[in-house]
């Protein structure tokens, strides 16, 4: 696992600098160097390493209404639309970008899936999934923390929906129980059932034990093409024992201590801001507690029934039938308080990030907070064009990027530069054509 570790964590202290596009070159062949930490400025390698880089992902999949929420004019100097202007106070901290959508992802509702994975053709017979971005990055980065990711949920449908997926395409259920999450990130078991869990442990990797040995046994009576295919099921039954490895080493080591009392459930779906609330405030608190560093967060308004817009007014239907609201005037007001309502709730999470200090700077500054969705208008089921906004993570924002929304750029290419942000060394992830245009480094000029 330590050949996949980012260059956040190796040492390069009293290393000269060099220029990014260095070539080795002899005898006529030149070969482009990767980024290494010595062509970083010595600041930023000093920032990354104080402070760990973090992402948080959250995903309403009915969006919400394009006009109020794109802004009218673009650049740094665009002006906030009707929705931006609850984080009129954060301007200077995130993006929202219009024009970008995955190629490929259509058919309404049922790209929700598809959000992190950007895999195509979600419509059609045999449809499989693809590895999900928080996902993808936590096999990049190895077992750093307790939890590798975190997946979370509000009302959702556990069963059929969830931002994470696995490399084989395989539905990661969500945690929609903030006391469960609570939990399972800060009690302590007694040793009796911390010894029971290292038994079970045991036995999977006793498992594991038997499996490859037999299986190797039979590879020697296979051909080369099946062999082939076999090594690269030996790849991954190798990267599980290394799982199980370190999952080993965590159920020894003691949990953190809350910084703060047990939350109290929240059972009703019609509470939905109220529960959309208290999931946020526990990804925060994992991410600040360091249990994970990389969240997600789908928030199920398919799955939400009539709930509650204040304490005195509740929507006078679904949130689904509420969305294809044909322009119907009483249903367009229901949607823009609750989507307002959400911006709020965004821009909580962004004061609170913004209010804790990691070394010599915010928290924020060292999380990256991706909101979204897979509509770009429910109404039409449209697909294109959708409502983006990135916040934190130590990017230049402060600005609207607009890019052809008749030919929009792949979202994915936004997730590339995610990956970057995080230390991973890839120029590719799902239908991506490279990394975002426009979207800077607050660290470094070079990257």
């Amino acid at each position: 696992m330590t050949d996949r570790r980012t260059r956040w964590h190796r040492v390069a202290a009293g290393l000269p600098r060099v220029a990014r596009r260095t070539f080795l070159r002899g005898a006529g062949v030149s070969l482009a160097l990767p980024l290494l930490e010595c062509m970083l400025p010595r600041r930023a390698i000093a920032a990354a390493k104080l402070m760990p880089p973090r992402m948080l992902l959250i995903s309403n999949n009915l969006g919400v209404l394009p006009k109020p929420f794109f802004p009218p004019t673009t650049g740094p100097a665009y002006e906030l639309s009707p929705y931006l202007t609850s984080l009129a106070d954060f301007r200077d901290d995130f993006t929202v970008f219009s024009g970008l959508s995955h190629p490929g992802v259509s058919g309404g509702h049922s790209t929700e899936n598809c959000f992190l994975t950007a895999a195509r053709g979600p419509t059609r017979s045999g449809f499989r999934n693809h590895i999900s971005l928080d996902q993808y990055a936590a096999e990049q980065l190895g077992s750093v923390t307790r939890f590798p990711t975190l997946n979370l949920g509000v009302n959702i449908d556990k069963a059929n929906r969830s931002l994470a997926w696995t490399r084989d395409g395989v539905l990661l259920p969500a945690e929609d129980t903030a006391v469960s999450l609570f939990r399972k990130m800060f009690a302590q078991g007694d040793q009796a059932a911390v010894e029971q869990q290292l038994r079970r442990l045991e036995e999977r990797g006793s498992i594991l034990d038997v499996l490859l040995d037999e299986t190797r046994q039979f590879s020697q009576r296979l051909g080369t093409d099946d062999q082939r295919r076999l090594e690269q099921y030996f790849t991954s039954v190798r990267e599980l024992e290394e799982r199980l490895q370190t999952a080993r080493e965590w159920e020894q080591r003691p949990k953190p201590k809350p910084p703060q009392a047990e939350p109290n459930e929240i059972q009703d779906n019609r509470l939905f801001f109220e529960k959309f609330g208290l999931m946020l405030s526990m990804a925060q608190l994992a991410l600040e507690t360091d249990s994970t560093r990389i969240v997600t967060l789908m928030v199920d308004a398919f799955a939400t029934p009539a709930f509650q817009l204040n304490e005195s007014r509740r929507t006078t239907d679904g949130y689904h039938n509420l969305s294809h609201h044909g322009q119907a005037e009483e249903k367009v007001q229901q949607l823009e308080e609750a989507d307002q309502r959400q911006m709020i709730l965004l821009r909580d999470v962004l004061h609170r990030l913004a209010e804790r200090s990691e070394g010599q700077h915010r928290l924020l500054d060292r999380t990256m907070i991706l909101y979204g969705s897979n509509m770009g208008d429910s109404n039409t089921h449209d697909n294109s064009n959708l409502p983006i906004l990135l916040a934190g993570g130590g990017f230049k924002h402060g600005q609207h990027l607009a890019f052809d929304r008749a030919q929009n750029q792949p979202l994915s290419n936004l997730f590339v530069s995610m990956l970057q942000q995080l230390g991973i060394e890839t120029d590719e992830f799902g239908t991506s054509t490279g990394s975002l245009s426009g979207l800077q480094n607050r660290w470094s000029k070079d990257r």
